[in-house]
């Protein structure tokens, strides 16, 4: 009840001030801290790029919100005065999505998710095909075929995830394997590692990850293994190993929203059908081990070395591949896709016909697993 009146006194607030696009005071809610150097970390460091960019723009914001408190978190910045508010985790979905209904003078907009309604847009950078490219080199580095991956939770992201990544890996090794642990949290460095050596116990020789830390990457080097970042610069961390990573932008998404949001394109009453889904031509996302090195330099030879009778390309070094797949990603006219047919789940069902390239809605809930991925796949069909 007290939440309830506390919503009202907020829209009735708003409803007399009603909605101004020349100043705008933008909420970010975040679901880790801002130092994790991970998911939270990019956005926050893209929300001080924008901040910074324009007078017209006041931003603050929350961190280490629990997904299930999300509203709570929503009242406390309605009331502090945001007239837009970001959250920026699959698991707020709901939540903002019941905000956005109690408040409909506030403008919101969810990260990752698939809900929309007239004041709550949805926008996601993502990386499935960087994931794919890392994939390719992966498959050309590893030395026992067995390449692996700490798993963050088993949402349809992370599976389009790691799906990507091991037809990237298989494309150039066929016979490689992608070995997968699951340690459901998004930041938890000791999990990390615990899974990592478990990995290495396993006999994987080369590593990717979703968890919002270097951890991966640090275990990885201790070992002598290659690894590959994960959403912040990582080559720091580990400038002998780090080969590439994803690295995102999602300042590029936005200075977009809140520009239209300032102009009056965007509004409280359109923005049910606003769904952004930026990937390497939108440059919302980039292939690297840091800005502006696709390729740690440590790598070029033996990427440059493995050379495989590609059935499109003929013969070809995995250094030459990963260029041309990025250069027909990255164009805005995009001739090719992961995903491209035909793909077959590990279960050999066919997932993509041939010559047919998977559906944006097939990619949000995407369950299944790819074939090459080795270890548990909840809600695999």
């Amino acid at each position: 009840m007290k939440r309830i009146l506390m919503a009202v006194l907020a829209v009735l607030a708003l409803g007399v001030l009603g909605f101004s696009a020349e100043k705008i005071k933008a909420g970010f809610i975040y679901v880790g801290p801002i130092g994790d150097y991970g998911w939270t970390h990019a956005h926050d460091v893209a929300r001080r790029i924008v901040d910074e960019k324009y007078d017209w723009l006041e931003t603050v914001y929350v961190e280490s919100v629990p997904e299930g408190e999300v509203e709570t978190y929503i009242d406390q910045l309605v009331r502090q005065g945001c007239n837009v508010i970001f959250t920026t985790s699959f698991g707020f979905m709901d939540g903002t999505l019941a905000a956005a209904q109690r408040y409909p003078n506030v403008i919101f907009a969810h990260c990752s998710g698939f809900k929309r309604w007239d004041n709550m847009a949805t926008y996601m950078a993502d990386f499935y095909q960087v994931y794919y490219l890392n994939g390719l080199m992966a498959g050309a580095l590893t030395k026992t075929g067995k390449i692996g991956y700490v798993g963050a939770f088993p949402i349809p992201e992370v599976k389009r995830h790691i799906s990507a990544f091991t037809i990237g890996v298989r494309e150039v090794n066929p016979n490689a394997e992608v070995h997968v642990r699951w340690i459901y949290e998004w930041f938890n460095p000791a999990a990390a590692k615990e899974a990592a050596e478990a990995l290495i116990a396993e006999g994987c020789d080369v590593f990717a990850f979703t968890e919002d830390s270097p951890t991966v990457v640090q275990v990885a080097a201790e070992k002598g293994l290659p690894s590959f970042g994960h959403y912040s610069p990582m080559y720091d961390f580990a400038p002998d190993y780090v080969v590439s990573g994803q690295l995102v932008h999602w300042e590029k998404i936005y200075e977009d929203f809140l520009v239209k949001i300032h102009e009056g394109v965007y509004t409280t009453k359109n923005l049910r059908h606003v769904d952004y889904w930026w990937l390497l031509s939108q440059g919302a996302v980039e292939v690297g081990a840091k800005p502006s090195m696709v390729i740690n330099p440590k790598y070029e030879d033996a990427l440059k070395n493995y050379v495989i009778d590609h059935p499109v390309f003929g013969k070809v070094s995995v250094y030459d591949l990963v260029f041309i797949r990025l250069a027909q990603m990255g164009d805005p006219g995009i001739t090719f896709d992961p995903f491209q047919g035909p793909v077959y789940d590990r279960k050999g069902n066919l997932r993509v016909p041939e010559g047919m390239w998977m559906s944006y809605d097939a990619l949000i809930t995407m369950e299944w697993a790819a074939a090459g991925i080795v270890g548990p796949w909840p809600g695999e069909p």
